[in-house]
């Protein structure tokens, strides 16, 4: 292996990545809210977190860290009411349709269970302590269908990342609120990183413009943010932090690749089936080709 074993994890990341997202960002989801009376944020939380069964908001709302407290507290109670099992269904539904489609013949490649099956055994090795998403994802069944069997592999790797993710941000000591906006300052290299834009965030995660503003305040009050123009732009120290989150976050991801003498090969197996989803122009930004 070439690369070192948070380097793969970060190739894993990026290469996964797309295929993951389908979940939360395809054209079947008009529908699935509205089979399940769910609108976008419930059913959002509803889907991802269904896994971690009936748990409080306030639980939900600490494993997904960068999203206000308050949206939690309105939308989960809803997801209950619909059921968990049943968004848990309609999801799988949902993707069976939605990356069928999208991988076309792929989806029939006997490959494709190969490379779920060897994705699963590395997630097997995983050590959940600390991250409790995807503790809640490892211990949920697996679909028999091949793509989404490689769907929940590839999601158990994604949220035990993520989960890893946090624990950088806390150890950057960056509350939730300040997370999303130190996320989405400028960076002066703006191909570093891939931003939403403050009116996306606010719209998705619910920070108003005096909560957004006053933790960009303390941002700057720590040498991390100037503002200009009402916009917020990293500061060197700022990028330092910046760059060490995300290495961070690589290390801590790397644990699971590092016995695993073809990790390289392995992840670019699933480069075809990624490929095949980005030409199917169902994401953000892609279009069919």
């Amino acid at each position: 292996m070439t690369s070192t074993p948070a380097a793969i994890a970060r190739a894993a990341y990026t290469t996964f990545e797309p295929f993951h997202i389908t979940a939360y960002f395809n054209p079947g989801l008009k529908a699935a809210g509205e089979d399940t009376g769910l609108d976008g944020h419930a059913w959002y939380f509803a889907s991802r977190a269904a896994p971690m069964g009936r748990t409080t908001a306030g639980v939900v709302a600490a494993a997904f860290y960068n999203f206000n407290p308050a949206l939690v507290e309105r939308v989960w109670p809803a997801a209950l009411d619909a059921g968990l099992d049943k968004v848990a269904d309609r999801r799988w539904a949902m993707l069976e349709s939605s990356l069928g489609d999208a991988l076309g013949d792929l989806a029939g490649q006997p490959e494709l269970l190969t490379v779920a099956d060897r994705l699963r055994d590395i997630g097997d090795t995983a050590v959940f302590a600390g991250r409790p998403l995807a503790a809640a994802w490892h211990s949920s069944a697996r679909p028999e269908v091949p793509h989404l069997a490689l769907w929940h592999s590839i999601a158990v790797i994604r949220e035990w990342r993520g989960d890893g993710h946090l624990s950088a941000l806390l150890d950057a000591q960056l509350d939730p609120t300040e997370a999303v906006v130190f996320h989405e300052a400028i960076h002066p290299d703006p191909k570093a990183r891939r931003v939403l834009g403050k009116r996306i965030t606010q719209l998705t995660r619910q920070w108003s413009d005096e909560e957004w503003d006053s933790a960009a305040e303390r941002l700057v009050a720590r040498g991390l943010l100037t503002r200009t123009d009402g916009k917020e732009h990293l500061t060197d120290a700022g990028v330092v932090l910046d760059t060490h989150i995300e290495s961070r976050t690589d290390e801590l991801a790397s644990a699971i690749w590092r016995d695993v003498p073809d990790a390289e090969d392995l992840v670019g197996s699933v480069r075809p089936y990624v490929k095949a989803v980005i030409d199917a122009g169902i994401l953000p930004g892609t279009k069919k080709r």
